[in-house]
């Protein structure tokens, strides 16, 4: 890890919360578009162009492993917003310092979820 003046379990919290937000981006444009099985509809038919654009596919719904997976990382998200939010390493700032603290943890972290990344993808 990079060299900083947090608290590591501060940082390794805020860096997990990173990941986790990913995760759960990643997975959320993997899914179909309506949790519950849809119909589609059509789109709109351009006059001029032929273009068809807007409508939807029908969509078949999400998985019971789908739904559970997206409520693990959403629950956790959550909880480790709350344990950043709530460290005691806060108590040592106010005002306007708490927020430079604070964009300073979140870029610190940032750096080592792509160092992660970059390892990750260099290993697979």
């Amino acid at each position: 890890m990079a060299e900083t003046s947090f608290p590591g379990d501060l940082l390794a919290a805020q860096t997990r919360l990173h990941q986790a937000t990913a995760e759960l981006s990643a997975l959320l444009r993997s899914l179909p578009w309506s949790v519950e099985p849809l119909e589609g509809w059509p789109g709109t038919e351009h006059q001029h162009t032929g273009e068809v654009t807007g409508g939807r596919e029908s969509s078949p719904g999400w998985t019971d492993e789908q739904r559970a997976a997206v409520a693990r990382l959403r629950r956790e998200c959550l909880e480790l917003s709350a344990t950043v939010m709530t460290h005691s390493y806060w108590e040592g700032f106010q005002g306007a310092d708490v927020v430079k603290e604070r964009m300073r943890l979140k870029a610190a972290s940032r750096a080592e979820v792509s160092v992660t990344t970059a390892d990750l993808s260099t290993a697979a």
